[in-house]
């Protein structure tokens, strides 16, 4: 099973993005969204597919965050 994660984008190149995962920093692709740089975009496969709202994106977050074993 895959899932998609909310990221934060913290820096754009183009079609690239270095997005923020609670402090794990990885390069993504996002040609599929009108990104900015404070977005929260959801990831999947190493690409945004949608913008979140901040207070969403935090309670997905949290959510994952609470099922780590």
């Amino acid at each position: 099973m895959c899932i998609a994660m909310p990221g934060k984008i913290v820096e754009l190149d183009g079609m690239k993005a270095k997005v923020d995962f609670k402090g794990t920093v990885v390069n993504v692709n996002v040609g599929l969204i009108d990104a900015k740089v404070g977005d929260y975009a959801l990831v999947h496969a190493g690409c945004a597919i949608e913008i979140m709202a901040k207070d969403k994106a935090e309670e997905l977050i949290e959510l994952f965050e609470s099922l780590e074993i």
